[in-house]
Parts: structure tokens; C-alpha cells; sequence
């Protein structure tokens, strides 16, 4: 792994641009990590940070006592003292269960969201041992392309889940079994692994799926130390909390699937901050709105759609939803008109938005202080410790502040590649440790960053490149629409044009010829939409992003059954 390297030339000290190597360097302070060499599992560097934490931050109540997770389907709760002893009695039995199973082996993990999740994830950290969890409801063809790539030896899942998975060398365990159960629960040989396992930095420590909305499903291999660069930055860089704010713990909603390198990392985050969250098994807006009320939920993890909602939806005032102070939106652009309206109606909520990808370990800008959130439309500003370019997609030539081209990025949380894909990883990689992410956007004059849109997402319109999300966020500021989505149609004469599926707020009989004239009269001639479908609700994958392939499908067929 090419991790960045210092500077050597001047750097404009307000977008964080060198004219000189055209690279764009993060304005934030440089955060600390281990040594390269020292040989230290995330699992322990993030129950290091808890120590930290909690020896300095609790005031009120004795950390460990305090809940880690409470499950909002039962009420259970899992105190910091649970999950740092059944992490290590869930290490030991599996040591003692499998005592072949060795560093680097592959766990595959098939199980819905639950308080023992976390804790198969730190216990299989703890002894060198790769995770990779996927998707429940994916269907036995999709695992079976990961499992083919990823190459596990042993298997966590449910009783539901594991019919869907073959055999393995180590077997599979059953999560819900009261087997299992009796591994986390030991307390005869907690205290001290029955091997003790070096684990170097850049072991794998995951392979997470990448969401396969412009291609096949790709394993993304994630080191130890990918993981504990954006942990410390989150940590050593946070804001601190407001003298007349709550000194307990915060609390979080998590909505998001614990197998997705958002969720799995914001999990990691939580526990390194002696946090609590509160687990949604499956998402319903309207649960997760009793939630919020119910445990009095400070800070909640987002996708654009769901801050739509949240701006749109008339269910919403029948909750109080007083405690909420942050939003962290990720997954997607969010339009400046979208966030202008959420503040309307939630004057007191800030939204920080972030950017990152399954290959940056799940963060590469964000927000951090209360200004920064004041830049609409943006993603934030670039992490610490990482550089940036912005690559016009024709020419390869590398531009300046206000220039738009592909994102480029480099530094310590850059993924190791895709596993079982040499040719995909040469492909998104190059040799100097620059990954192409295929996104398109640029850094204004003061360091933030702007996403225009997916590079292959682009709709071609005759010559002209037509960006679907951002007729999407226009799309959505209509009072009369829920949600929208813009896919690529095929067109005989232009190539491709711009088609809107759209879901109506209930009540509102709009049409297509009102929907096409109110983006016309926004927008240049070539990005006007020009056909329009109705539909109940939009596909999206579990973070939130369109998927549009299936929509394109949708309408492609749709024309082959009237021929």
C-alpha cells in the first residue's frame, strides 16, 4: 500500500491546492497513527481508544456499566463490560472451536443485524481472522460469486440464513443457537486467549461488497490499518461537545446494514467513543421516527432519500424528534435545495456531509465543525492525511480549484485491492497508490468538495454529458414529489435521453407534461427530461443509493413488451 508522502512545494492555504504536483492536500491537522510495524488488530487499537475515552470523557456513571448497543426490536441491552468480556470469551471458543483456523483465514458472515453481530466482528478481528459479511437477503447465486472470490473457511449465520450457503472446511456456526450463546458467555477462559495471534497492520481485516450498481459484485479487501486511519481521525478530530450538552454518552440510531463499509465502520467509531446505538433489524420510516423519540436519539446516519423524507413527509410531525442535533449524510449527493429545506422544518438539526466509497474503507471528506455544515451542497473537506486529484476523464490532465473531473484519491485508507481481481484492481489503481474512483466533482476555492455524479452514471444526450442526480435534486424540491429517479433511455437520435421515474406524494395527481416543464424551465435545453413513469417507490440498494440498472431494465422491457 502507497501511502501519501509530505509535501515539498507551496500549498494555497485555503483550497489546499499545489500548483506544482496539481494534487490537492487535506487542510485538516495530520492525526497520528501506529507505527507501520507495530503489530496491532483494529479490535484492539479501537478498545485502546475506548480506555482513552472512557478514563477521560465519563463523569456521571461508570463506563463500563455504559450501554453499547440496545436492540430496538426487544429492548435488550449490551453494556461496554459485555462486549469487551464477550469479545474475549467469543475469541477463545472460536480458538478452541477451530484451533487450525489460522491469519488472514476468511469468515463469512450471513446474518441480519443484532447486539451479537459486534461482537463476532471485534472477537474475529481479535485473532487475525478476515471477516466478511454480506448481505441477508442477497440471493444463493449472489453469495455464491462472493463466497467464490472471497474464499472463506468457516461461515457465522442465522438458522434462516444458512440454507442459502454451501459447506465450509471449518463448518458454519449458528448465530441464533444457544450454542453460540455459551461461547460468548464463558467466563472460564476469558481473560487470556488460548493462542496469542500477531496481527500486522496490513492484514486483511475485511472484505466488504461493493454495491454492484455499474458492474458485477467486487470483494473489497480492507486492512487493519485502513480501518484504524479513519477511526483515529474521527477520534483525534472530533468536535468537542458543548459545555451545556448531556455529559453521558450520546445516543445513535443506526438504520444502517452492519455489512456495509458505512455501517461496519460508523459500529468501529461508536465503540472507539464509548457511544451508544440503538440497532434497527429492518428499516420502516416510520419505526425508526418512534425510535428517535422513544431513546431520545442525538445523532442519526443518513441517506439523501431518507433527509427527503424527513423534509417531506407529513408523518413526521407526529413524533418529537426534539433530541436530534446532527444528521451524518452519506451514500450520495445531497442537493443544496434539499438540505435548505430540511432546515426549515428542523431549524436545530445540523447535517454533515460526508464522501467515500467501500474502497476508501468508507470515508475520504466530511464536515466537522458547525460552519463547515453551512456549505450546501457540498461533501465537505478532504481527510487527513489524504491528497486528492481531480483528472479531466479525456485528457488525463490533472486540474485546479473549480475544475471538474474524476476523483482521484490517495492515503492510508485506500483499499488493497480487490480481491480475485487483479485485472479490476490495475484497472481502479495506479501504480503510484491513486484510486480512481469513477466519480465526478471538484474542490471550490476553500477546500470543499462538490460531487456531480457517478462517471459512468453520466446520461449521454447527443454530445452533451447530463448528470442524474442533479435533475434529481430539482426533481425533489417539488412539493408535489416523494422521490424521484433519472436513468438513461435509449433514443434513436440522441443516444440517450433523460427519463424521470417519480413517485407522487400522496394526494397529488401531477403529470408527466407538469413534471418535463418544471425542469425545463431550470435547466439548459440537453439536460431537459423527456419522458416521465410513475411508480409506488424507488429501488435502492440498503445505503440508500438508486439503483438504476434495474430501472433501466424496467423501462427497456417495458418498450419490448409493446412491440
Amino acid at each position: 500500500m502507497v501511502e501519501m508522502t509530505t509535501a515539498v512545494y507551496p500549498i494555497d492555504r485555503k483550497s489546499g491546492f499545489c500548483s506544482k504536483t496539481t494534487t490537492f492536500h487535506s487542510l485538516r491537522p495530520a492525526v497520528h497513527l501506529p507505527p507501520p510495524s507495530q503489530s496491532i488488530s483494529l479490535a484492539e487499537y479501537t478498545f485502546y481508544l475506548l480506555h482513552q475515552t472512557t478514563a477521560g470523557a465519563f463523569t456521571s456513571s461508570s463506563p463500563p456499566e455504559t450501554p453499547f448497543l440496545i436492540d430496538s426490536s426487544t429492548d435488550r441491552r449490551l453494556t461496554y463490560s459485555d462486549l469487551l468480556q464477550q469479545t474475549r470469551s467469543l475469541a477463545t471458543s472460536i480458538q478452541t472451536l477451530v484451533p487450525s483456523l489460522s491469519n488472514n483465514d476468511v469468515a463469512f458472515i450471513l446474518a441480519p443485524p443484532s447486539i451479537h453481530i459486534p461482537i463476532l466482528y471485534f472477537a474475529l478481528l481479535s485473532i487475525g481472522v478476515t471477516i466478511s459479511p454480506a448481505n441477508p437477503l442477497a440471493t444463493e447465486s449472489e453469495l455464491a460469486h462472493m463466497i467464490k472470490i472471497s474464499k472463506p473457511v468457516i461461515a457465522f449465520a442465522t438458522r434462516e440464513t444458512s440454507s442459502k450457503l454451501p459447506s465450509f472446511p471449518f463448518g458454519t456456526v449458528l448465530i441464533d443457537s444457544t450454542d453460540f450463546n455459551n461461547m460468548m458467555q464463558s467466563k472460564s477462559n476469558h481473560k487470556s486467549l488460548n493462542r496469542e495471534v500477531k496481527i500486522n497492520q496490513s492484514d486483511s481485516a475485511a472484505i466488504l461488497y461493493s454495491s454492484g450498481t455499474t458492474g458485477r459484485v467486487k470483494g473489497v479487501e480492507l486492512s487493519h490499518r485502513n480501518f484504524i486511519a479513519i477511526i483515529a481521525g474521527m477520534y483525534y478530530l472530533r468536535r468537542p461537545r458543548d459545555e451545556t450538552e448531556n455529559v453521558t454518552n450520546p445516543v445513535s440510531l443506526f438504520p444502517l446494514p452492519l455489512f456495509h463499509v458505512f455501517g461496519f465502520f460508523m459500529l468501529v467509531r461508536a465503540a472507539a467513543m464509548g457511544e451508544t446505538l440503538v440497532l434497527m433489524e429492518r428499516f420502516d420510516f416510520e419505526r425508526m421516527l418512534r425510535f428517535v423519540e422513544k431513546y431520545r436519539v442525538e445523532y442519526m446516519p443518513v441517506s439523501p432519500p431518507l433527509v427527503v423524507a424527513l423534509s417531506k413527509s407529513d408523518i413526521v410531525m407526529n413524533y418529537d424528534l426534539s433530541s436530534l442535533k446532527i444528521l451524518g449524510c452519506g451514500g450520495a449527493p445531497l442537493g443544496k435545495e434539499v438540505a435548505e429545506k430540511f432546515a426549515v422544518r428542523f431549524p436545530d438539526v445540523e447535517i454533515t456531509q460526508g464522501y467515500g466509497l467501500t474502497e476508501t474503507s468508507g470515508a475520504a471528506t466530511r464536515m466537522i465543525d458547525v460552519e463547515e455544515t453551512k456549505q450546501y451542497g457540498s461533501a465537505g473537506m478532504l481527510a487527513e492525511n489524504t491528497e486528492a486529484k481531480i483528472v479531466d476523464p479525456g485528457s488525463g490532465e490533472a486540474l485546479g480549484p473549480g475544475q471538474s473531473g474524476e476523483i482521484w484519491l490517495r492515503g492510508p485508507t485506500i483499499m488493497k485491492g480487490y480481491i480475485g481481481d487483479k485485472e479490476a484492481t490495475v484497472a481502479t489503481m495506479d501504480p503510484e497508490g491513486w484510486l480512481k474512483t469513477g466519480d465526478l466533482g471538484y474542490f471550490d476555492e476553500n477546500g470543499f468538495l462538490y460531487i456531480v455524479d457517478r462517471l459512468k452514471e453520466l446520461i449521454k444526450y447527443k454530445a452533451y454529458q447530463v448528470p442524474p442526480a442533479e435533475l434529481e435534486h430539482l426533481l425533489n424540491t417539488h412539493p408535489e414529489i416523494a422521490d424521484s429517479a433519472v436513468i438513461p433511455y435509449p433514443d434513436e437520435a440522441a443516444g440517450e435521453i433523460p427519463m424521470a421515474y417519480i413517485v407522487r406524494k400522496q394526494g397529488s395527481s401531477i403529470s408527466e407534461g407538469q413534471i418535463m416543464e418544471y425542469i425545463a424551465k431550470q435547466v439548459s435545453p440537453y439536460k431537459k427530461i423527456r419522458k416521465v413513469a410513475f411508480t409506488a417507490a424507488i429501488p435502492k440498494s440498503p445505503t440508500g443509493k438508486i439503483l438504476r440498472r434495474e430501472l433501466v431494465n424496467h423501462a427497456v422491457s417495458a418498450v419490448s413488451s409493446r412491440l
